[in-house]
């Protein structure tokens, strides 16, 4: 797979704002573990290479088992998740994929069972970026080095 073009360069002030809203989320007290988890789930149903690559090592570097990384595309049929990273993955699921979901009643209770308000629209902003993110990496190519 070749780059198409380096959006970086690109667009510096698209990107600067991707990155504030990245540093802002970042700031908004949810567990990072718990983040890159979303961000790895998103990557993997996008099928955002770089992305996954990223997170992956993130999450290993944070401490995150293989086991748990091996499974997270399976996370339904594992008991390996807690009831709140569940929710946070249904959640994920549902939005990622909200063309097809509509965001359903059944991931919004779960949701709500497990986060504040403020977390919720917390955790949806997170998931907007790695989704925004996944669509920059995907659409323009964006490589892994060896």
């Amino acid at each position: 797979m070749q780059a198409r073009l380096d959006f970086y360069k690109a667009s510096p002030e698209a990107l600067k704002a991707l990155i504030a809203l990245e540093v802002a989320v970042g700031k908004l007290g949810l567990d990072p573990k718990l983040v890159d988890l979303v961000k790895l789930r998103a990557s993997q149903i996008n099928g955002c290479a770089y992305c996954i690559d990223l997170h992956t090592a993130d999450l290993r570097k944070a401490g995150e088992t293989d086991r748990r990384l091996a499974t997270l595309g399976v996370w339904h049929e594992t008991p390996f998740f807690t009831e709140r990273e569940q929710a946070a993955l249904a959640w994920t699921e549902a939005l990622t994929e909200v063309a097809q979901t509509r965001a359903p009643d059944a991931a919004y209770a779960a949701l709500a069972a497990q986060f504040t308000e403020a977390e919720q629209v917390n955790l949806t902003m997170a998931i907007n970026t790695i989704n925004s993110w996944n669509r920059l990496s995907i659409g323009f190519r964006k490589t892994l080095t060896a």
